[in-house]
């Protein structure tokens, strides 16, 4: 059955020993993907029709020439150039990289292209949705050939900077949560006014055993104590 592939992640062992595993998408998100695209290319292609509509039979030429550009090498650059993902593909969260988990490059990318001729017969992309669905990795023709993956593309985090403040340990045992609202609050007061610190961490003077700024900073350096500094 190929729902059973539906949370399949992808196992690469890189040259160093790290393993890495590849969350695969499936057909639905990459079918999302395509319409966005298949949008984007409909529209470049409807102005650059309207915009050379006066131009005679240049126009006609230089209009297939754009048609070809747009529908093939589209893909092509976007996928070199915007980290393996079209505009389709990163506003659904994907993006395309080798099968070994590494950016992908030129040829692949030429490739699997390419071969979107096969993946669309005999219908509709009949072929390519057969395969992803079959296949354990999600994989159609093209990337097949390439040896490409679809993947979910990592999502970006950022590490909250604790404020600048002398490290020190809390007098008492914390809860976990407890711990943790000490470091919301360290990582939260950037956002805060001086008052509303000062309010919050008077709260707290069982903890701090200070009031006012005072407390805010004792307390902001019992989050950096918390979060592993020492």
């Amino acid at each position: 059955m190929p729902f059973m592939y539906l949370d399949t992640r992808h196992a690469v062992a890189t040259p160093e020993g790290v393993d890495l595993e590849l969350p695969l998408a499936g057909a639905v998100p990459r079918a999302t993907a395509w319409l966005i695209d298949f949008m984007i290319r409909a529209a470049l292609l409807l102005a650059a029709g309207i915009a050379l509509a006066v131009t005679g039979r240049f126009g006609n030429g230089l209009m297939m020439l754009i048609a070809f550009l747009v529908e093939w090498f589209y893909p092509v650059l976007f996928e070199l150039m915007r980290g393996g993902a079209t505009p389709g593909k990163k506003s659904v969260g994907l993006c395309v990289v080798e099968s070994d988990g590494r950016p992908v490059g030129f040829s692949a990318s030429i490739i699997r292209n390419l071969l979107r001729v096969a993946d669309f017969l005999p219908f509709m992309f009949g072929f390519g949705i057969l395969f992803m669905l079959f296949h354990p990795r999600f994989q159609r023709l093209g990337d097949l050939a390439a040896g490409t993956l679809v993947v979910w593309a990592p999502v970006k985090t950022t590490v909250p900077v604790l404020p600048l403040a002398p490290v020190v340990a809390p007098p008492l045992p914390l809860r976990l949560a407890e711990q943790k609202a000490v470091i919301a609050f360290a990582e939260r007061s950037a956002r805060l006014s001086e008052a509303r610190q000062q309010e919050l961490a008077d709260l707290l003077q069982t903890l701090t055993q200070r009031q006012g700024a005072a407390g805010v900073t004792r307390l902001q350096g019992m989050a950096r104590w918390l979060a592993g500094e020492r």
